[in-house]
């Protein structure tokens, strides 16, 4: 169980909270390229941490995000037009740069004109690894992008995509976390329409549903060990990555291999930036087929937004005699049964009374930790690693093997997993 008030700081992200101060000292995913494709295009709304902003390309390409109201009487500037390296609002035409500056105030005479004194909340916006990215931080405490493997690669050898989960955040996040549902969740009778990759997952999972579970603590967040099946088949082992805040790196016995972030729009909703991605060689034409038709890692959305087209609308598409014929839940896809179980948990799940195992250390890990850091971060004891941005680059395997030590397993395969024991972190 959680105590209600720590639920309450785990999960509140709001300006002013202590989670939410967490958040804003890391970059964040906040768009797609694609919804600002090209100089002075229309202007979209964004929320995040609770915020409403507006997001806008300049004529000049760079990316501005600001306080979605103009500052003279509010009104919103996603109506604005975008023309001349400004956005514009369309009630009185003042007009703000990517930074937040006014730089023309046309219904003042020059007389009067005041707009060297008019600056509205603008944050700092950067196009990187497939994703816009935004800093919603002390400007004094702006750290470096974050170097994730997936973001340092050529686009050919990823693909992404980003969904809206009806759930806080975290409630998200533990999914990614937690390697022992999949045993039950995932239970598919017929393997066939699965990525080669996740059907060999699906055949380990399937062998064991009470894996050992093996923490491993990091300046960026933990790494753990799941431990299935005996010394004389080999043991598998999934190592799963968490870099903090919110962000998992999922493996697979092949390539590609999964990284999420579950980044709040506010405390009850959520955007994923889903990666799946080959470090080694291209995505196939086979592998960018497969992950477009939902099944695994991401799902499909419908036209022109970010909501999944098997969704709570529709109940997730679940049919009972595909259930009773051994699909565990008789819902389609991974991730489509894993967002109607966490959404069917209502918006913020009630922590108080759920009660916990030894299977679930992973979760009560990340959350000792997440709350821990935002205390710290309240008593004034910045977080380091958002200044460490080569510390993102961690990868997460899944192999088989006869060793039955995390350890001895974790030296062996330290080139595959790129942890970062070459690159000191500072005191």
């Amino acid at each position: 169980m959680l105590r209600p008030e720590d639920n309450e700081l785990l999960c509140r992200t709001g300006p002013g909270t202590p989670m939410g101060e967490l958040f804003r000292r890391f970059w964040l995913p906040a768009l797609v390229p694609e919804e600002l494709p090209g100089p002075d295009c229309d202007p979209v709304r964004l929320r995040l941490l609770g915020e409403d902003l507006v997001a806008f390309r300049d004529t000049g390409g760079r990316i501005g995000i600001l306080d979605e109201k103009c500052p003279h009487r509010r009104a919103s500037l996603y109506f604005g037009r975008n023309e001349e390296c400004g956005l514009r609002c369309v009630y009185h035409g003042w007009k703000f740069d990517v930074d937040g500056n006014c730089v023309e105030m046309p219904n003042e005479p020059p007389e009067t004109d005041y707009r060297g004194k008019v600056r509205m909340k603008a944050y700092p916006a950067a196009e990187w690894g497939g994703w816009i990215w935004v800093y919603m931080g002390p400007k004094d405490r702006q750290p470096p992008l974050p170097e994730f493997e997936w973001a340092m690669l050529a686009p050919e050898h990823r693909w992404q995509k980003k969904w809206h989960l009806r759930a806080n955040y975290f409630q998200g996040f533990e999914g990614e976390i937690d390697t022992r549902h999949t045993t039950f969740l995932h239970r598919f009778a017929d393997t066939s329409a699965l990525s080669p990759g996740l059907a060999a997952a699906h055949g380990n999972w399937q062998k064991d549903g009470m894996p050992s579970i093996h923490i491993r603590p990091t300046d960026y967040g933990f790494y753990y060990g799941s431990q299935r099946g005996a010394a004389d088949d080999g043991f598998n082992w999934r190592i799963t990555q968490w870099i903090l805040p919110s962000n998992s790196i999922i493996p697979h016995p092949e390539y590609p291999i999964s990284s999420r972030a579950y980044i709040p729009i506010d405390d009850e909703n959520s955007f994923v930036f889903g990666t799946s991605y080959n470090p080694e060689a291209p995505m196939t034409e086979e592998d960018r087929d497969y992950l477009e038709t939902g099944l695994g890692a991401a799902p499909r959305t419908l036209p022109g937004g970010f909501t999944p087209e098997v969704n709570r609308d529709n109940g997730y598409r679940l049919d009972r005699d595909s259930q009773r014929a051994g699909n565990a839940t008789g819902i389609p896809g991974v991730n489509n049964q894993d967002r109607a179980i966490v959404e069917s948990m209502g918006p913020i799940a009630d922590r108080e009374n759920e009660h916990l195992g030894p299977s679930d250390a992973a979760i009560i890990a990340a959350r000792r930790r997440l709350l821990g850091l935002a205390r710290d971060l309240a008593d004034g004891k910045e977080p380091l690693l958002p200044h460490n941005p080569a510390m993102f680059g961690v990868r997460a395997i899944d192999i088989t093997t006869q060793n039955p030590d995390l350890d001895a397993v974790v030296e062996l395969y330290s080139d595959k997993l790129r942890l970062p024991a070459a690159r000191p972190f500072p005191s």
